[in-house]
């Protein structure tokens, strides 16, 4: 078989990826090693931050140019997948000046806080030290974004191949040869956005990509049910002042999931060695310490009921994304534990790439 790009990876950048492609006119065939809509990966579950409050500048811009792209994505697939419902920081004074300054230099609109004012609002949360509100901030819907830029994908003309990994790739007259459990593929270029599943990929180094160093740990959010009369925006709480702020520093995330209560991610992750023996269960100390961390700052949030999932966060050693091109390979992966919210913008990224860009010289100028 012979395609324009083959992608591997079927989640959130693979699919934005491939709807970029195939809307520009070019063939494209996604190998997911997983079924359709799995929960092994880092894309699934109901929902993510939404937020432009970014103590580095450039996520911030990042975000803002996700905007347009959400919305021509729910246009396109006729589902709400963004909504700016609003979304706060807390803690450290230092980290909050740092988001406040970005904001308003951005020409965004936000809202200075003390402790007790946000609590007098959002009665259902105790804030650490200073607090900043931003109401462009809010939430995603994760799965229904992969479903919706997966079929659109296939709409216009993806080969969608799951339970179908990537065996290895090999340099071709062509491209590049991809081998698979079935037969081989020959394509002009690939893309590979396979996760924690990036270093198993054979074949990377005859292409020149020598990968950093990966750091893969699986994280266990919580959800709580809600006590009646209580509301929760999303938020990120910044406890810690060494950590950079891509992720969240040293403390805590979550938002509102309708119809499963509000969430709680914790800066406590467990190392994954052997992805092949990993399991989905839930440690019950990551409930414990969930449910401590809420009973301190979450007075809304009912932690008699709480349910939990386990997602792969695949860091780099300074927690930027990781995307580049040697020859014919596009690698973009990892996200950090923090790119669901970017996927429209960096699929479009990773296509302009893939088609010989340089998004170093564009206008949205990624880390080095």
């Amino acid at each position: 078989m012979v395609a324009d790009f083959v992608i591997v990876g079927g989640g959130a950048a693979g699919a934005a990826t491939a709807w970029h492609l195939v809307s520009r006119g070019h063939s494209v065939v996604i190998l997911e090693r997983y079924a359709r809509g799995h929960a092994r990966g880092s894309s699934h579950g109901s929902t993510r931050i939404f937020r432009v409050s970014y103590r580095e500048e450039i996520y911030s811009r990042l975000a803002g140019a996700a905007i347009p792209l959400w919305r021509q994505l729910e246009r396109e697939s006729g589902e709400t997948l963004l909504e700016q419902s609003g979304q706060l920081d807390h803690g450290v004074t230092s980290a909050i000046d740092e988001i406040e300054a970005n904001l308003r230099a951005g020409g965004w609109s936000c809202d200075r806080l003390t402790p007790d004012q946000a609590h007098e609002r959002w009665p259902g949360m105790v804030f650490d030290q200073s607090v900043i509100y931003s109401p462009d901030g809010g939430r995603v819907f994760a799965d229904r974004t992969i479903a919706a830029l997966l079929r659109l994908a296939e709409a216009g003309g993806a080969d969608l191949r799951f339970e179908d990994p990537a065996l290895g790739l090999e340099p071709c007259a062509e491209g590049v040869r991809v081998r698979t459990s079935g037969d081989a593929i020959t394509a002009r270029g690939v893309i590979v956005t396979a996760g924690a599943w990036l270093p198993t990929i054979e074949g990377l180094d005859a292409f020149g990509i020598d990968l950093p160093p990966l750091r893969v740990t699986a994280q266990a959010p919580v959800h709580f049910a809600i006590r009646p009369g209580f509301s929760f925006p999303s938020y990120v709480h910044h406890a810690g002042t060494d950590a950079v702020d891509h992720t969240f520093d040293y403390g805590a995330y979550g938002l509102e999931s309708p119809g499963e209560g509000v969430k709680v991610g914790l800066d406590s992750m467990e190392l994954v060695p052997d992805l092949s023996a990993r399991t989905l269960e839930v440690s019950p100390g990551a409930i414990e310490a969930a449910v401590d961390y809420a009973r301190q700052w979450l007075p809304g949030a009912d932690t008699d009921r709480a349910t939990a999932v386990s997602c792969l966060f695949t860091m780099t050693g300074d927690s930027h994304f990781l995307l580049d091109r040697r020859g014919p390979v596009v690698v973009c992966s990892p996200c950090s534990g923090h790119g669901f919210k970017f996927t429209p913008i960096l699929g479009a990224l990773i296509a302009d790439v893939a088609l010989g860009g340089d998004p170093w010289a564009s206008e949205w100028k990624l880390p080095a």
